[in-house]
């Protein structure tokens, strides 16, 4: 399999990477008091030296009192927590790979009774947590000046203390993708209207970050057209539409586009073959990750469950003649890399062989 297109370099700008293979980012809720610990060091560099060619960390939420929405997991803001992320890049730098902080923010997801401010609500462009539910504080402009600057100082701090690039999430309902979203966003000024206004909140945090890296910096947009509160919503109906959405945010400096969907194989629009990275990357000729059960049988959750699924190895064949074709250029491993560290060195050197099936249980384990 080392001939495989998997496993041919790829330069994302000046960012050379080793293969095209990706680690999706996945919540782990492993980081008690909100800090990078011992235990976080080990579970990326395992996948570093697994032969990951990039790892995208799990979602690390910026500097604002309402970014965080989960319990244990970890922030990218202040001492001790960019402390305990200097020491993940080192790790996973001195395995040969690179490593990009997802900056993430969850907007109305978040609870009352979370640090860093158990008082804090939710925030939102206009208060919605579902389509037509009030729950949450509706956005003042001071309150989106306050969130952009988190997003960029973030973005700062990583170059500052050695990471490779950074991932801003803008997908599955959070912040980002709540401005982005109809059923979310009824603001009647300049941060709502159609679907290509409502881009101005992404493309404006772009902008920030590109004013606080280095021009060579890489800043990867994910964004996606489900939510988590949705499964079958849409942002972009057609190609047209889509290419609508994506000129404002290339424009403002994106320099590759994670296109999240639930399963990689499945066509985006009608008439085509193409998944959504494909016609992302047709659209605007910009770099493109897949992701979506990549090597498994199974989605993360199928519909009409609650609980997650498990899911065993596949072929990998599919994949590969996409990327053969140039539909997309890197491809985002996600649970297979929970269930094996080394997944990228077993496919490489076995085909894959003696991979292990992905279990629920997993989840509650960091190894």
């Amino acid at each position: 399999m080392s001939h495989s297109p998997l496993f041919q370099p790829y330069d994302l700008g000046s960012l050379h990477l080793d293969n095209r293979i990706v680690m999706a980012p996945m919540t782990r809720s492993y980081s008690p008091g909100n800090v990078p610990n011992q235990k976080n060091i080990d579970y990326y560099r395992r996948r570093a030296a697994g032969g990951v060619g990039l790892i995208i960390t799990e979602g690390t939420c910026v500097g604002h009192k309402a970014s965080n929405g989960y319990p244990n997991v970890p922030y990218f803001y202040g001492e001790e927590a960019l402390e305990g992320w200097r020491k993940v890049a080192e790790a996973v730098h001195a395995e040969g790979g690179k490593i990009m902080p997802q900056l993430w923010h969850v907007g109305s997801v978040r609870k009352p009774g979370l640090e860093p401010d158990p008082d804090v609500p939710g925030f939102g462009p206009s208060g919605l947590v579902m389509r037509g539910k009030k729950r949450c504080h509706a956005m003042t402009e001071e309150d989106i000046a306050d969130v952009i600057e988190a997003f960029a100082q973030a973005a700062e701090d990583a170059e500052r203390i050695g990471f490779d690039g950074v991932e801003v999430h803008g997908a599955h309902g959070y912040i980002i993708d709540q401005f982005f979203w109809d059923a979310l966003n009824e603001r009647t000024d300049d941060w709502g209207g159609d679907l290509v206004k409502r881009t101005r909140f992404a493309a404006d945090i772009i902008k920030a970050i590109r004013t606080r890296v280095s021009k060579d910096f890489p800043v990867i947009l994910r964004w996606s057209q489900w939510k988590q509160q949705e499964y079958t919503a849409r942002l972009a109906n057609t190609p047209e539409e889509l290419e609508a959405f994506l000129a404002p945010l290339v424009e403002a400096g994106v320099d590759a586009f994670h296109c999240s969907t639930r399963r990689f194989w499945e066509s985006e629009f009608e008439g085509s073959d193409l998944n959504l990275a494909g016609w992302v990357k047709k659209i605007t000729g910009k770099p493109t990750i897949t992701v979506g059960s990549v090597g498994l049988d199974a989605a993360f959750t199928e519909e009409g469950q609650r609980e997650f699924s498990e899911a065993s190895p596949v072929s990998l064949d599919g994949l590969e003649k996409r990327l053969l074709a140039d539909e997309f250029d890197l491809v985002a491993v996600g649970r297979a890399l929970i269930a094996n560290p080394d997944w990228a060195n077993q496919v490489r050197d076995n085909g894959g062989s003696d991979l292990k099936s992905y279990t629920k249980d997993m989840l509650t384990q960091l190894v």
